[in-house]
């Protein structure tokens, strides 16, 4: 898991993920039209602006690889570029270990209870490794304890054996957050995840997001929360219209914006 030690400063590290040219295109709409950003590990951007603006896009072309033009670096390695074509499934997978995505639609297993949606995927990925069937057991285990670590981080440790359809909302978007972790991410992606989520249930969410950062894991979080991204924050990033309009500290994009478009944004979401 990422972490680097307090805030981020001006220092010479490598950004930890590097998004040039992003463009994505459904046939004749083009929806992201040339995104450039990167960030450094343990730093925490939220992405803002309105509905239709791209930020949903450009998580799943950052997460999926399915980008109509660009390229997508980890720790100064190109793992996708839209010029190459389709990359094999088998790398393709291996790559996207790289990041893990909460959705705002939770996307869990209802067959499954809280503990098996949180380890089938490290279950299903530990038999590839070459010692699986020697140290089966002791494998399984280690992912059962992990799991339940991180169940308890979120407060779920006596959710265990409970399915989703038993579950509150904001309970189940903590599911979905211990299952992103249980792959050891370098980079936590959050879309929009509190939007299906009524007040008293979103400072659940928050809170967990809040102690994440507080561990310093490296995040990108597309949300309408200003004051959330305010308080959370290294830097914000507002996109309009397929393009990013203002990159920044929360001080200079919500405080100080200097694009007109950003102002317009702000002055309707805090009213």
């Amino acid at each position: 898991m990422a972490v680097f030690t307090g805030k981020q400063t001006e220092t010479a590290v490598k950004p930890i993920l590097e998004v040039k040219g992003i463009c994505k295109s459904f046939g004749k709409n083009e929806v992201l039209k040339g995104v450039d950003f990167s960030m450094k590990q343990g730093e925490i951007i939220s992405i803002l602006g309105s509905s239709g603006s791209g930020k949903t896009t450009l998580l799943r072309c950052i997460n999926f690889f399915d980008a109509t033009k660009g390229q997508v670096f980890v720790d100064g390695e190109c793992v996708f570029d839209a010029a190459e074509g389709r990359i094999p499934e088998s790398i393709r997978r291996k790559r996207q270990l790289n990041f893990g995505l909460v959705f705002q639609s939770f996307n869990l297993f209802p067959q499954y209870n809280v503990l098996k949606n949180v380890t089938l995927a490290p279950a299903l990925l530990a038999k590839e490794r070459p010692d699986y069937k020697k140290n089966r057991k002791q494998i399984l285990e280690e992912i059962d304890k992990t799991a339940k670590e991180l169940l308890e981080r979120v407060g779920l440790s006596d959710k265990l054996d409970n399915y989703p359809c038993e579950l509150s909302g904001g309970q189940q978007q903590r599911v979905s957050i211990a299952r992103a972790l249980a792959l050891s991410p370098k980079i936590l992606f959050f879309d929009e995840p509190t939007s299906a989520l009524d007040p008293e249930i979103t400072n659940e969410i928050l809170k967990v997001i809040k102690d994440l950062a507080e561990k310093h894991m490296t995040m990108i979080i597309v949300t309408h929360e200003i004051e959330f991204a305010r308080n959370v924050s290294d830097r914000i990033i507002f996109m309009n219209g397929g393009v990013v309009l203002e990159d920044g500290t929360p001080d200079e994009v919500i405080n100080n914006p200097k694009n007109a478009r950003t102002r317009e944004f702000l002055s309707k979401m805090l009213d």
